[in-house]
């Protein structure tokens, strides 16, 4: 069984910063990735970032220069710091992550709310 749960989400201004955070119930050091998608009213969900096993990320065009993505493999967490916040970053933000070894597979967070106001 592999658990994901979120936090950090809240409500704040246009402009300000939020960081979410996913802890990972089994290791992330193997896993071959951990990102973060957002689901807004009426809206696809949208892969907001990622980052893969050798450090690499990947960042949505609407969030480059504002989300940064770490992990950290220690704590079995992974990070969205989210600066320079805007109304259209409102949503649901979930994590998750593609195991390897034992626990193959991906996992899902049940999500955590941020809602931006203007």
């Amino acid at each position: 069984q592999v658990q994901l749960v979120e936090s950090g989400g809240g409500l704040v201004q246009a402009g300000g910063s939020l960081r979410l955070s996913c802890v990972v119930s089994r290791s992330i050091s193997s896993a071959n990735a951990l990102g973060w998608y957002r689901q807004a009213p009426e809206k696809q969900r949208e892969l907001v970032a990622r980052i893969i096993s050798d450090g690499s990320t990947f960042y949505a065009d609407s969030v480059k220069g504002r989300f940064t993505i770490s992990r950290d493999n220690a704590k079995n967490t992974v990070y969205l710091q989210m600066n320079s916040l805007k109304p259209e970053d409102t949503a649901v933000y979930l994590c998750y992550t593609d195991l390897t070894l034992t626990y193959r597979g991906r996992y899902w967070g049940q999500g955590t709310q941020v809602t931006v106001s203007s």
